[in-house]
């Protein structure tokens, strides 16, 4: 099966060490090693050592490197080894927490921030059977 990517955004960024091609970059141009970390692409080509510069791809669809089972649709975020992996679901109250839902009783400054504990980086347009397949995913911004 040939794989496909349109790439919309391919800025070239410099790598701070090794970069596995088809996997998620950071924003100081490491390969993502924290999950669900926020990232700033995809790689498209690896990076041997640090100072190698390398397309990633920021806006369109990139082929990336699994991390485990997912569905087509399903919406991605990376591993600790810059791999795609399905996310952990939806924000919901913590089992055993008591839930809320008076303004009043939440006050109106109780929530702080706008990034939320995991980044959401695509949606996979076709389903991974496991760790190390390759999928095209459509990139979010």
């Amino acid at each position: 099966m040939a794989m496909q990517a349109v790439d919309i955004f391919t800025p070239t960024v410099v790598a701070n060490g090794p970069i596995t091609v088809f996997r998620c970059v950071d924003f100081n141009g490491n390969q993502a090693a924290t999950p669900g970390m926020k990232v700033h692409g995809v790689a498209r080509q690896a990076a041997d050592e640090a100072g190698d510069a390398i397309p990633i791809v920021c806006l369109g669809t990139a082929i990336v490197e699994t991390g485990g089972v997912f569905a087509a649709g399903d919406s991605l975020v990376t591993d600790n080894q810059g791999r795609a992996v399905k996310n952990t679901g939806a924000l919901a109250i913590a089992a055993g927490a008591t839930a809320v839902t008076s303004a009043a009783a939440n006050g109106a400054n109780d929530l702080t921030g706008s990034d939320l504990p995991e980044w959401v980086f695509g949606d996979a347009l076709a389903a991974s059977t496991g760790a190390g397949n390759f999928v095209e995913v459509l990139l979010r911004r």
